[in-house]
């Protein structure tokens, strides 16, 4: 690492082998975790504490109504709860460094044990790690001992300079301005990409310009303590092996400390005792002592110098530890407060009485017990909640109860529904609420004896005693009106005008829409889906279809007056397919030839979404609308809009303006639909203008999606306006369409969340309507979407009892039944800065601060929500370091384990095109990416902000899984290589001017990289293994997303190359918008500020 001007030490090497010579091969370091290609110590690592009971005992089997709690801390990120700090060891010893003399034979201390390091006392630590393993912390090792030592280890030791802070860095991070779109338009035509070379970038926003002698931009700074510890400091790496392949061996068993049972009859379980776990440094061992050196005037040194990306956390390295560590297991939900793996890893849930992670994700597994804790932390209270996500296969599905006429059991006081929280007491006569603790009677018919632990006999047989996931059957009382709903309907309504058949929209949705009508979402054991179908057409007038199986050609019925819409047929215009599959067929055949010679350019949107909303009225049934759209509504109806577009207002404080909706139309349509239990999905074709923001309402409001095709035409032409934008748009548009109308689907939902007392949800976040301020109400939801809730304090709460939370969801399934799902959770609570700290999942915390964000956009300035942000991560950081860190140089950057990608994710979000303003993206794919990400998930919102990208040149032909990835950074690239890019939303490929001639042939089927047909956006079907190995592998990462992603071939130093580069998210945006070396010290500088 070279030395920094303007600073009188360095970054230096903290433990977890944060810091020190990056190993070989140009891979990342592990943080808290092995080097890849490794494996880890011998059962360093498990999923929970080691057993207390005798050596060798089993599990106890069973244990679903009262797991017991967990002891110590949850498991996640490698997290020991440990800081990583840039700077020397307080015991003597740099922490990267192994011991003198390891201890390999100790078993684990006794319970409730501590080990305390000298000197002042960091954040309790456990002794045993329960994510991915860092280098051996402790003299103690708490497993089994190990049966080697160690690898032979090389130390390394890197001299540095000291310099002096009299001179300071000019400026941090630049000001945020657009980086090329990557949804509408790519970049201009060659040379207008570049910024250019003498662009200056000044101080973000929110910090004021510094005065001082001029000098050259840094692309980083090092913060460092005064010249007095001036020195060396050595770090050790060890050799590689080959890693472990994961598998799913094993039964599940209790992840969590064996013992007596919970000491109260039925109790989730009890919270672990203060204090538990400890991990102390090396105690009394010598540090390297530095050579003398000469010190140097700060003036004379010749060039700047960066601080080494390789020393800073990678999410990539965070991902392949926790894979590492996690992948491959059982994850048992029995005990309280337990993290999950990652969601980017490959696990199995069993249910033993909390949710598959997979529904419901915390931000905080040990919530603060008090308000002012919660508020001086800044860490989100929130959960991400995916109701009806799709588990495994090898996961067990959803149990149906049917408790009859009487419906399920209930809290008297609160509602809440029978869970594996509730305690039986009075012999199983009453239970009392784990939710408000109110006492009721337990109905005669739902009786059953308890046993000698206080449960009931019959748990096994009840999911909703045993499981944290179940449905029960709605009784009437659940339904409007105290009737049975019937089947829902799909309502396909296609634009017929000039511009649908122009673009080829209107006769390709006509071919494949045949063939798609029979993949209808059904029920499991169905035989044919239970779902009618209806068609409308539409431009400045409406047409329906009479499309009755005993009819011999469909019926045309022409509705003009579009001021006051009505449905001009009842019998005929919903059917089964199955009924009508003949008459069906020849109305598809015979609408692109009605209409291939229409003058019509202008269309309506209002009426064509209340002509739905009349049919599904009128059918009195739930359903879902796809509209199929070209262009603005400017035909005079309800709902007509105007072009309001003002590019030169993005970026600035009036942007809030254009992604206000214009009309309050749409907002008040899509109440209406949602009361009737009505989605809404649009698929907007646009050459220009339609103005998202408003008409995305009625998308947003009823749960639907909106998509979004630039430019569409289904011909492979490049003489048109934009040729990248029409590169694949016929297969993208038909594959989203069909994913649309077979993935699993509820029509008409209600969801409530429910809390233990002592907090409460007060924020939801998502794409719904609320009448009120508990009920969330979607028209439909399908197994893609996430509501994210926000929760407050309203008393303290206690670390005996943890936390509660019950999410349940009233819906219509695709049948026409009235089903409850719901979903239970128990988090631990604590009182300590650092118990909370280690029990952080990072992901769903970007989840929640990227939707706070985006809402504020249309209310708040672009400056403010970017200062907003990153004074709440300096916040977050700046309590860690304060409460939780041991006493410490101000020069070092201390992060908590579980947050270490904080300032990354922060920086990410700040430089994404649904947040960031500018010329480049137009108002329209804003606002689109602005929704889409309303109701992302977990996983969506992580590859979304810090896109994947694959290694492809050293694809071996004969494997199947996805390469490791590799840091967003033009850096981690080489000429000679090929890389994927993936986001979600958006796929590249990008290739470098030396890849070999022989990979060229095989892949593209020509001789050199200059031949390769760009404008193609397909892979070429060829006779060779290679070929087939990236056709299959960018089809497995499709089939990872929820929307299709068109492939965009871009080859180095090609005009579309910038496009590409704006997702290099780790570099310094091409239009404005910090690299994450420049954010990462920026962040130091303000979390100092608010230290001093």
């Amino acid at each position: 690492m070279n030395p920094q001007t303007g600073y009188n030490q360095p970054y230096q090497g903290g433990y977890q082998n944060y810091g020190g010579p990056p190993p070989p091969g140009g891979q990342s370091r592990g943080y808290g975790g092995p080097v890849p290609g490794q494996p880890p110590p011998q059962n360093a690592y498990m999923n929970g504490p080691p057993s207390l009971g005798p050596s060798g005992a089993k599990p106890p089997q069973g244990g679903y109504g009262a797991p017991p709690s967990q002891k110590g801390p949850a498991g996640g990120y490698g997290q020991g709860g440990g800081d990583m700090q840039n700077g020397f060891s307080h015991s003597g010893q740099a922490y990267g460094a192994a011991p003198q003399q390891q201890q390999y034979g100790r078993g684990p201390p006794p319970p409730g044990q501590q080990q305390y390091q000298q000197g002042p006392p960091g954040p309790p630590m456990s002794s045993v790690q329960s994510g991915p393993p860092g280098p051996p912390m402790s003299s103690v090792q708490s497993g089994p001992p190990m049966s080697r030592p160690p690898p032979s280890q090389a130390q390394m030791v890197t001299q540095m300079q000291t310099m002096s802070l009299s001179q300071q860095r000019p400026g941090c991070p630049p000001p945020s301005s657009m980086p090329p779109s990557s949804y509408g338009q790519p970049p201009g035509p060659p040379g207008s990409s570049a910024p250019p070379s003498s662009m200056s970038m000044g101080p973000p926003s929110s910090m004021p310009p510094q005065m001082g002698p001029p000098g050259p931009m840094y692309s980083s700074a090092g913060y460092a303590p005064p010249a007095s510890q001036q020195g060396v400091v050595g770090m050790q790496k060890q050799s590689a092996e080959s890693k472990p392949k994961p598998n799913y061996a094993g039964t599940p068993g209790y992840q969590g400390q064996f013992g007596p049972p919970p000491s109260s009859p039925g109790a989730f379980g009890q919270p672990p005792p203060p204090g538990t776990g400890g991990m102390g440094g090396y105690q009394g061992q010598p540090v390297a002592q530095p050579p003398q050196q000469r010190r140097l005037d700060p003036d004379q040194i010749p060039s700047p110098a960066r601080l080494d990306p390789d020393l800073i956390p990678s999410r990539i390295q965070v991902i392949e530890d926790d894979r590492t560590s996690r992948g491959g297991q059982q994850f048992a939900t029995n005990t309280r407060g337990l993290m999950p793996p990652l969601v980017t890893t490959d696990f199995l849930t069993i249910d033993q009485g909390n949710c598959n992670p997979a529904y419901m994700r915390a931000t905080m597994y040990n919530i603060p017990t008090t308000a002012d804790m919660y508020k001086q932390c800044n860490v989100p209270m929130s959960l991400v909640i995916k109701p009806f996500a799709e588990l495994k296969p090898q996961e067990a599905q959803l149990c149906i109860v049917d408790h009859g006429a009487a419906g399920p059991v209930r809290c008297n006081r609160c509602k809440a529904y029978m869970c594996p929280f509730m305690q039986f007491v009075e012999g199983g006569r009453r239970f009392m609420c784990s939710f408000c603790s109110c006492v009721t009677d337990v109905p005669d018919t739902y009786f059953a004896h308890l046993d000698h632990t206080g449960r009931r006999i019959d748990v096994y047989q009840r999911p909703e005693l045993a499981c944290g996931s179940y449905e029960f059957i709605a009784t009437l009382d659940y339904c409007k009106n105290n009737q049975p709903p019937s089947p829902p309907a799909f309502i396909f309504m296609i634009e017929a005008s000039y511009n649908s058949v122009k673009n080829g929209m209107l006769p390709l949705l006509a071919k494949h829409l045949k063939g798609l009508l029979d993949t209808l979402p059904r029920e499991a054991g169905q035989e044919e889906s239970s779902i009618r179908v209806g068609f409308v057409t539409f431009n400045k007038v409406l047409h329906f279809y009479n499309v009755k199986g005993t009819l011999a050609q469909p019926q045309m019925l022409v509705v003009s007056d579009v001021a006051d819409v009505f449905l001009p047929l009842l019998d005929g215009f919903l059917v089964t397919v199955q009924e009508a599959r003949a008459v069906i067929d020849s109305l598809l055949e015979q609408i692109p030839q009605m209409f291939s010679d229409t003058r019509e350019t202008e269309i309506c949107l209002g009426p064509v979404v209340q002509a739905g909303l009349e049919a599904l009225k009128a059918a009195d049934c739930a359903g879902k609308l796809f509209v199929f759209q070209t262009s603005l509504p400017l035909a005079e109806a309800p709902g007509k809009l105007k072009n309001r577009d003002d590019r030169k207002l993005l970026g600035t404080d009036k942007e809030k303006t254009l992604f206000q909706p214009q009309t309050g139309f749409y907002q008040t349509l899509g109440k209406e639909c949602v009361a009737q239990g009505c989605c809404v999905d649009i698929f907007l074709f646009p050459n220009q203008y339609v103005d998202v923001a408003t008409i995305s309402e009625v998308c947003k409001l009823t749960g639907g999606q909106l998509y979004k095709y630039n430019f569409f035409t289904t011909e492979q032409t490049t003489q048109h306006h934009n040729p990248m934008e029409a590169v694949n748009d016929g297969e993208r548009f038909i594959q989203d369409l069909t994913q649309d109308i077979q993935r699993p689907i509820v029509f008409d939902a209600i969801m409530r969340v429910r809390t233990s007392t002592g907090f409460r949800p007060v924020d939801f976040l998502g794409n719904f309507y609320m009448s009120n301020t508990t009920d969330v109400e979607l028209g439909a939801m399908d197994c893609d979407k996430a509501v994210a809730v926000d929760f407050k304090h309203d008393d303290k709460l206690s670390e005996e009892l943890g936390a509660y939370i019950q999410c349940a969801v009233l819906y219509t399934s695709v049948s026409g039944q009235r089903r409850l799902r719901v979903h239970n959770l128990s988090l631990n609570c604590c009182s300590t800065m650092a118990d909370l700290y280690k029990s952080c999942e990072m992901d769903a915390i970007m989840n929640i601060l990227s939707k706070q964000a985006v809402r504020s956009v249309v209310n708040s300035t672009p400056k403010a929500i970017r200062e907003q942000l990153m004074a709440q991560c300096a916040n977050i950081l700046a309590t860690y370091r304060k409460n939780c860190a041991s006493p410490s140089s101000a020069g070092q950057l201390i992060l908590p384990e579980c947050m270490k990608l904080l300032p990354l994710y922060v920086n990410c979000v700040l430089k994404s095109d649904a947040l960031q303003g500018g010329a480049e993206t137009s108002t329209d794919d804003r606002a689109w990416l602005m929704h889409l990400l309303n109701s992302m998930d977990i996983s969506s919102s992580g590859a979304f902000f810090y896109p994947r990208l694959l290694p492809l040149h050293n694809l071996s032909p004969d494997k199947d899984d996805v390469p490791m990835a590799i840091r967003c950074s033009i850096e981690r690239m080489k000429d000679n290589g090929v890389y994927l890019l993936e986001n979600g939303v958006s796929m590249f490929m990008w290739i470098g001017m030396n890849v070999d001639a022989e990979w060229i042939q095989s892949v593209f089927g020509v001789q050199s990289v200059a031949q390769i047909d760009i404008d193609s956006g397909t892979l070429l079907s060829l006779d060779n293994p290679l070929s087939a190995r990236v056709r299959n592998l960018v089809q497995q990462i499709r089939s990872q997303r929820s929307r299709f992603m068109k492939l965009t071939i871009v080859r180095q130093r090609d005009k579309l190359e910038p496009w590409f580069q704006h997702f290099l998210v780790e570099d310094k945006g091409l239009y404005g918008g910090a690299s994450y070396v420049d954010f990462l010290c920026h962040m130091h500088k303000e979390i100092r500020n608010l230290l001093s």
